[in-house]
């Protein structure tokens, strides 16, 4: 068994088990970690694509590359985007989220 077919089954599953995370919790946290899991799974599907025989497929882990980047950049946002949404939840309990009446 090559990596490349460990790794597209193992990425398949990550992505999986990541969007389920963030389509099934109501944290705000978790879901950020269950989009970081389900990004993890797409580059390492990614990666195993691009992987043919001995010799690796450059733009591919350049894309990989980027998107591991761009993961990061997009989980700073989200977390002060989270932080921000349960600092106003703490501020006013008693608000619904309706607006005023």
């Amino acid at each position: 068994m090559s990596q490349a077919q460990l790794f597209l089954p193992l990425g398949a599953l990550l992505a999986v088990l990541g969007t389920a995370r963030l389509l099934l919790t109501e944290d705000l946290i978790r879901r950020v970690v269950g989009l970081n899991i389900a990004g993890g799974g797409v580059l390492m599907i990614l990666i195993a694509v691009g992987f043919d025989g001995d010799a690796p497929d450059p733009v591919t882990h350049a894309l990989a590359l980027t998107g591991i980047v761009i993961t990061v950049s997009v989980t700073a946002f989200a977390l002060a985007l989270a932080r921000r949404i349960e600092d106003d939840d703490a501020a006013d309990p008693d608000d619904d989220g309706q607006g005023p009446r």
